[in-house]
This record gives structure tokens, C-alpha cells and sequence, in this order.
């Protein structure tokens, strides 16, 4: 009785647990049906396709091939021999044998003592006038070789130098020539892409690719009169004369100098604005000389704090007159050593830089009013413009 009893309470539970297990695996059947229900009816249904993705400028490298191509050819080597006196004496670097006896050159003699200067140029017309800068031309110059990208090597000759702003001239006997055509620097802008074409370290047509870093670059100490584009295109020793193009294969700037602490390429190159270059060319053309304004032989200098607190000044905004001529321009109308130069026709003067490039932009004949702060106390002269080239022959 006992175990019908206990045989009949296992078959319910038996039974009860299948009963589970069955239902659970219909669930589990159930809920994978309805999985795959749900990704066919995805994917049956049209996919909207995603928005791509704007094209990145510069994936996978600019191609300035064409460009660089057709403006090499219009690059050239230059090589200057210059040849200067020296002493012979072997007491000639004695700052105490030179205060006594001087050079030396009455006890020793003297000789010539020859350099050769490296550089680069841009033939600018198909005949054979091309633009570099003035210290690869150098001073005392004997003999200058000018060789073109097709291997040619002729002499050149100095039409002018200019060197306010290390631009130098030079004329071959060719005809036929590739240019580099002239672009306007005016539209240059920061961010642009622009290539940089010399003989660095006599390495003939290297080209070097780079961005414009900045515009109107002054107080570097390259020449009197600047106002660079700097870019961070390689410019190396042999690079200066050479050319700075942009994309379109036109000339923006003669390269010129570098910044550096090791004597390397540190990405600070610098170069001359072509808009400047083309008007330097022209009057070296014309006169053989740069003819610019000007007030008279003067020098300036940066406003110093120390300065500045000595004058009772607040700011080191302005030009200081260190030194003039009696005979100047500038003297006759008033000014005198001491002078700040804080303003030129009613705009202000920021540096010496910007005061050199104001007067010598100024119209020869014309009358400028500049405004001056002497003991504390703002006075205004009117000075009349004069050409550069007179100045230059007064001070000889």
C-alpha cells in the first residue's frame, strides 16, 4: 500500500519537472524565434546610408610635383669670388699690437686674400636678369658665375645692389631663359603652403616644402629695411637668392636668412616680399640704384625700459635718434639726438623698423609732420623728403 503510495507521488513529480523543462525549452524556442524575426526584419528593411565623412586637406600628402617641376628650372646657382687686402702680420688679431703699431702692414705687407661665396638666384626675365641677395654678391667683387638648372655656366654681371634690402641684381648674356613668374606677395597668407628652391650647401635645386608662419617680420637684424614672410620651408646655408613660391608656381619671396642657434634649420626661415623685390628690381634697373625717401643721415634705435625710465617715458613704443648729421634734413628741421619718435603724419610709430620703411615709402618732394616726445613734452616737425641717393653722396 505503502509503495503504490510513494511510486504514485514520484510520477507527479516526474512529470510536474518535464512539464517545466518542456515549457522552458518552448519559451527559449519562442524568444530565439522572435531574435531572429527582429535581425531578418532589419535586414530586410532598407539600409539609409550614412553621410561621408568631409575629405580631409592633406591626406596623404600634397602634390606639388607640377609645380616644382617647371620652377626649378628657373632657379640658378651663384658662386662670387670676392677678394680683399689683408695684413700678413701674424700679430694682426692682437687688439694691443694694433693699438700701437695699427694693421701692421708697413712692417709685414700685405695681400690679397680671396673668398668664394655661395648662393642662389631667380632668373626673373628670359634674357638673362636675375635676382639674389646682396650678401651672396659680397663686396670687392672679382668674378661672379651664374649656372642655370640645364647644367649651363656663364658670367654675370651687377646691374645693383641694394643693400637696405639685401637685394642684389646681376645680368647674364643668355637668351631663352625659364622664369620664375612674378606673384603678388600682398595676397600671401598665414597657413598657405609655399616651397622654397635654392643650392643648400651646394646641393643644386632642392626644393623644400612648408607653410607660411607669419607676414611683416621686422627687427630681425637682416637688413636695414624688413618686412619678411617667415615660413617654416627649409631655407639652409645656400638657399639665400633662392625662390619662395606658392602653389601656383609664382614667386612671393627672394629667400634670405634663417633664424638659428646651432647653425642648422631650426624652421624660422625668412624672405624678402616679392611686391618689395619688384620695386628694388625696377629702380636697379632704371638708376642702378634704389632711389628712396629720406630725412637725412640719422641713426635709431629701439626704445629700451632702461631708456624709456631714463626719458620719463611709460612704454618702449617709438624710435630713438641716437645719432644725426648737422647738415641732415632731419637736423634743419628740429630734431636733435635724444628725440623718441613716437608718431609719423598723425600714425603711430611702433618701432625703428617701421619708421626706416615709412620715410623711404614717402614721395621724394613731399613734407612729413613727425611727432617727438623731448623732456617729457610731445612737439611735431614738418621735414621735407629727400631722395636716398643724395643723402648717400652728402655723407662722402
Amino acid at each position: 500500500m505503502f509503495r503504490r503510495a510513494a511510486l504514485s507521488s514520484i510520477l507527479i513529480v516526474t512529470g510536474f519537472v518535464a512539464g517545466l523543462v518542456v515549457a522552458g525549452r518552448m519559451r527559449m524556442a519562442s524568444d530565439s524565434q522572435a531574435d531572429t524575426l527582429s535581425i531578418r526584419e532589419s535586414q530586410a528593411q532598407p539600409v539609409r546610408p550614412t553621410a561621408a565623412a568631409p575629405p580631409v586637406p592633406g591626406v596623404g600628402g600634397a602634390d606639388f610635383t607640377r609645380v616644382a617641376a617647371q620652377a626649378v628650372k628657373g632657379v640658378a646657382n651663384i658662386s662670387s669670388l670676392q677678394v680683399t687686402r689683408a695684413p700678413n702680420s701674424p700679430f694682426g688679431g692682437d687688439p694691443f699690437f694694433r693699438y700701437f703699431f695699427g694693421e701692421g702692414d708697413e712692417f709685414f705687407g700685405s695681400r690679397d686674400r680671396r673668398s668664394l661665396s655661395l648662393g642662389s638666384g631667380v632668373i626673373i626675365s628670359s634674357d638673362g636678369y636675375v635676382i639674389t641677395n646682396n650678401h651672396v654678391v659680397g663686396e670687392n667683387v672679382r668674378e661672379i658665375h651664374v649656372a642655370t638648372a640645364d647644367k649651363h655656366e656663364m658670367k654675370g654681371a651687377v646691374v645693383g645692389v641694394d643693400p637696405a634690402t639685401d637685394i642684389a641684381l646681376l645680368k647674364i648674356n643668355a637668351a631663352g631663359l625659364t622664369t620664375v613668374p612674378w606673384g603678388d606677395s600682398s595676397q600671401a597668407k598665414v597657413g598657405e603652403w609655399v616651397l622654397a628652391i635654392g643650392s643648400p650647401y651646394q646641393l643644386n635645386q632642392t626644393v623644400t616644402a612648408g607653410i607660411i608662419s607669419a607676414t611683416g617680420r621686422t627687427g630681425l637684424g637682416f637688413a636695414d629695411y624688413e618686412d619678411f614672410i617667415q615660413t617654416d620651408a627649409a631655407i639652409n646655408r645656400g638657399n639665400s637668392g633662392g625662390a619662395l613660391i606658392n602653389t601656383r608656381g609664382e614667386l612671393i619671396g627672394i629667400n634670405t636668412g634663417l633664424f638659428t642657434e646651432s647653425g642648422g634649420y631650426q624652421g624660422i626661415g625668412f624672405a624678402v616680399p616679392s611686391n618689395l623685390a619688384q620695386r628694388v628690381v625696377s629702380d636697379l634697373r632704371k638708376y642702378g640704384e634704389v632711389r628712396r625717401g629720406s630725412i637725412g643721415p640719422l641713426s635709431v634705435e629701439k626704445l629700451t625700459e632702461q631708456w624709456a625710465e631714463e626719458l620719463g617715458l611709460r612704454g618702449t613704443t617709438g624710435a630713438l635718434i641716437s645719432r644725426m648729421y648737422r647738415s641732415s634734413e632731419a637736423y634743419d628741421a628740429g630734431l636733435r639726438p635724444g628725440d623718441v619718435i613716437v608718431s609719423f603724419n598723425g600714425k603711430r610709430v611702433e618701432d625703428p623698423s617701421e619708421f626706416f620703411r615709412d620715410v623711404a615709402d614717402s614721395r621724394i618732394g613731399s613734407t612729413i609732420a613727425v611727432g617727438v616726445v623731448r623732456n617729457g613734452r610731445t612737439l611735431e616737425f614738418k621735414l621735407p623728403i629727400v631722395s636716398s641717393s643724395s643723402t648717400l653722396r652728402s655723407r662722402k
